[in-house]
């Protein structure tokens, strides 16, 4: 009996490997089935943290205003970027953060704009819808865009008012042509509550701003310390 259950014991244990063996060939010819996905993911430029990768970082004054400039250059395109808030009371409680983006073409070729995203400490940031007047509009409509004379970022000079990004034309690129320059301006709501410190030094969003821009297939990332955004408040 104890021969007999020996063996026994030993061709269980045989056919298991065996199954096993034969579980593991199926799954890996079922792997080696699987189709390949293949992604195109776009480059990306980051200020400050670009140099090593042929995009080159520099930070000027407004020989105006003295405001400060980013600037990214990479391959015959030049991206600057400037950034302010505005408080915003009754109506609309909260922060406007503006931006405003001017896209040099030094190639030979047209060159497609379009926005990036905008994120605030992690949260998303959305970009608001900007018309130049809410004249002809619904009760209904005017409550769901922004009039530029809202916007005393705009009013002030600080941002262009001529081209801007906005949800009501997201579907349109903008095109730069060669040896041209755009300059396109954007509103977003802060997605935070309670989001301006104040200190000797002034008021100012906290935390940090990431902005970006899409050039082509590539995006120009700015980064921007709350403390570093003009004032635009009235």
């Amino acid at each position: 009996m104890t021969g007999r259950g020996t063996l026994q014991d030993n061709m269980r244990f045989t056919l298991a490997i065996t199954l096993a063996f034969v579980a593991f060939v199926s799954v890996s010819l079922a792997q080696a089935d699987l189709p390949t996905f293949k992604t195109d993911a776009s480059s990306a430029y980051i200020w400050s943290e670009d140099n090593q990768r042929d995009a080159v970082s520099s930070n000027v004054r407004d020989p105006v205003t003295g405001n400060t400039i980013h600037k990214l250059n990479h391959a015959g395109i030049e991206v600057s970027s400037r950034a302010g808030f505005q408080r915003v009371g009754s109506g609309r409680p909260g922060e406007f953060l503006t931006f405003t983006t001017t896209i040099v073409n030094i190639t030979d070729f047209d060159v497609a704009v379009r926005p990036g995203n905008i994120s605030v400490d992690g949260h998303v940031a959305r970009q608001l819808p900007i018309v130049p007047s809410k004249k002809g509009l619904n009760q209904k409509q005017r409550e769901q865009v922004l009039e530029i004379a809202e916007v005393s970022c705009f009013s002030s000079g600080f941002l262009a008012n001529d081209v801007f990004f906005s949800p009501m034309g997201s579907s349109k690129d903008f095109v730069v042509s060669p040896k041209r320059a755009l300059t396109i301006s954007s509103v977003v709501k802060d997605p935070r509550y309670y989001s301006i410190l104040c200190s000797v030094d002034g008021c100012y969003p906290k935390g940090t701003i990431r902005f970006s821009v899409t050039v082509n297939s590539t995006d120009f990332v700015f980064i921007w310390p709350g403390r570093s955004l003009v004032d635009c408040s009235p």
